[in-house]
């Protein structure tokens, strides 16, 4: 009898990891669409081109080395077969992979509109192989940090992944950014920014929901567990907390946004309420539902201030602002946890974030020159002028509306 509780918990576990990972995969949808809404319509076909080959070369290079880089069970997942402890060794991989996609994704729409399409190809597979593996496992693997500390001993403390997964992606979308430079037109000879609004702001906030519900897979499924009365309890509270922080974040850009600029601004909602669901990733399992809301809130806010800033301040040209949703917004995260979790210190979270920051920056840095001294990293003017999903794909993603 107790072996077949045993066996039942089991299948439950490992169903419940697995329907969680496809909640996450539904998120690259969202990416696509919340991407292919705010760039120009002459951009999108390359874009949602980009998502669909991000999510196709992360599952691949993860399962070659990525996985085993990560988290051990030998290359081309030789050594996962057979039974994991209490769910399925296969269905970690399949939950860990969409993690993979979604930072990888966070890349996709801060470089939009003006790079090569095969660059950024190449660099995923770089990414999705080595750099992002390589720091997750010093993080949830547990090893050291080349061999010289340990984030454990300091307590770092990131739930679902605020740093690992969205500042990680940031930080490569930042180096990336840099090598890059801003689109043409984005700023005049004075440096004052130029707005460039996006083509379809319906699908940006259908984009946006998707997002939302897919975040339930993302935090929830972090518990990794459902079999027991304990694990159903904390997963119920994840999934209301990540609600919670959602909506804070929208309510608090759009009223922010209203008092700053006058009006209500569409595009600053849609990112606060991602700001808010990345705020609470680092931490969903121990606040209250209104500590959620206000850790949710301050996240809305920053990532206003954190758009405007980038671009008027420091001219980094971000087409969807994901920089500050992910990168800002997610170092915030990380510095939430401790306000509700007395076992976590501001110091271990800081030493996380550095770390995490340092390495993805560098070796994305490193990578994003390699790329553009031997392939070239940017379009010629006149493809950008023209848009890249005639230079890149050779087609229109609304050839209608296109004038001879």
């Amino acid at each position: 009898m107790e072996n077949q509780i045993l066996e039942l918990q089991y299948a439950i576990d490992t169903f419940y990891f697995l329907v969680m990972g496809a909640l996450v995969m539904w998120m690259a949808a969202g990416f696509s669409m919340l991407e292919a809404g705010l760039v120009r319509s002459k951009n999108t076909a390359e874009i949602l081109t980009k998502n669909i080959g991000l999510f196709a070369i992360a599952c691949t290079m993860y399962m070659v080395y990525g996985y085993d880089l990560m988290y051990g069970g030998g290359a081309f997942l030789s050594g996962i077969s057979g039974q994991g402890e209490t769910y399925s060794n296969a269905s970690d991989f399949y939950f860990q992979v969409v993690f993979v996609a979604t930072a990888m994704s966070i890349v996709s729409g801060a470089v939009a509109e003006r790079m090569k399409l095969f660059t950024f190809f190449a660099f995923a597979v770089i990414f999705t192989t080595i750099i992002y593996p390589l720091e997750g496992s010093w993080t949830w693997g547990g090893n050291d940090v080349f061999g010289l500390y340990n984030l454990g001993d300091f307590g770092f403390y990131d739930f679902a992944g605020s740093g690992i997964v969205h500042m990680a992606g940031a930080a490569a979308a930042i180096a990336g950014v840099m090598i890059l430079g801003p689109r043409k037109g984005k700023y005049d000879k004075d440096g004052n920014s130029k707005p460039i609004l996006g083509a379809n702001l319906p699908l940006a906030t259908l984009g946006t929901f998707i997002l939302w519900l897919g975040w339930f897979g993302f935090n929830g499924g972090s518990v990794l567990a459902m079999a027991s009365k304990e694990s159903a309890d904390a997963v119920a509270m994840v999934f209301v907390n990540t609600n919670a922080a959602a909506a804070g974040g929208v309510i608090a850009a759009l009223v922010f946004a209203k008092l700053w600029f006058g009006k209500a601004d569409l595009t600053m909602t849609l990112n606060g309420a991602l700001a808010g669901l990345v705020a609470i990733t680092a931490g969903p399992d121990t606040p209250s539902a209104f500590a959620a809301a206000l850790i949710g809130a301050v996240g809305g806010v920053i990532v206003v201030m954190s758009i405007v800033w980038l671009d008027r301040k420091l001219k980094i040209d971000d087409p969807v602002g994901a920089i500050s949703v992910h990168g800002v917004v997610g170092l915030w995260g990380l510095l939430a946890v401790p306000l509700t979790n007395a076992d976590v210190s501001f110091s271990g979270q800081l030493v996380g974030a550095l770390t995490i920051f340092v390495w993805v920056f560098v070796a994305s840095m490193l990578v994003w020159l390699a790329l553009k001294a031997l392939i070239g990293i940017r379009v010629s003017d006149d493809e950008e002028e023209s848009g890249v999903d005639i230079s890149e794909c050779g087609m229109e993603a609304y050839p209608e509306f296109v004038t001879k």
